[in-house]
């Protein structure tokens, strides 16, 4: 599938159709006779800035865009499973039921359930999920980095 631009809005704005997934991208000093450049700003962040234009590049381009190496399979799992909580929270399902479906080949008993460490594993992936919806999803774009 080829790739085409709609320029809609203004002239600041070109929205980007790749592969059938649109894409709006602010432009500056825009001239049509000229090929597009990306600013990437150096800091902290520029090995993330510059991973999102290479892919973009690729996309552009009809090639086969390379897996993001910023949401690993371990971390998108992750996510799925903070949201599964979470969800199951504002539900108000208690931590051992969320642990039931979670995890159903476990049987947690209410003897040994306060010191289960299926339990802390339920609360973090509440509390973090929690942390998502409040904004932290953004750190899901950036590759992980020692504090």
């Amino acid at each position: 599938m080829r790739t085409h631009a709609i320029i809609e809005h203004d002239a600041r704005l070109i929205r980007l159709v790749l592969r059938g997934e649109p894409h709006d991208v602010a432009l500056v000093d825009v001239d049509d006779a000229c090929p597009l450049g990306a600013f990437v700003m150096f800091d902290e962040l520029t090995p993330d800035r510059l991973t999102a234009v290479e892919r973009l590049w690729h996309a552009m381009f009809g090639k086969r865009v390379p897996t993001d190496p910023r949401l690993t399979p371990q971390r998108r799992h992750r996510a799925r499973l903070m949201l599964r909580v979470l969800d199951a929270r504002f539900a108000s399902a208690s931590y051992r039921r969320i642990a039931e479906q979670i995890f159903p080949n476990l049987k947690p008993d209410a003897a040994t359930w306060d010191e289960n460490p299926v339990r802390i594993t339920i609360a973090r992936l509440a509390r973090d999920g929690l942390s998502y919806v409040r904004g932290g999803y953004r750190t899901l774009l950036r590759r992980p980095r020692r504090r």
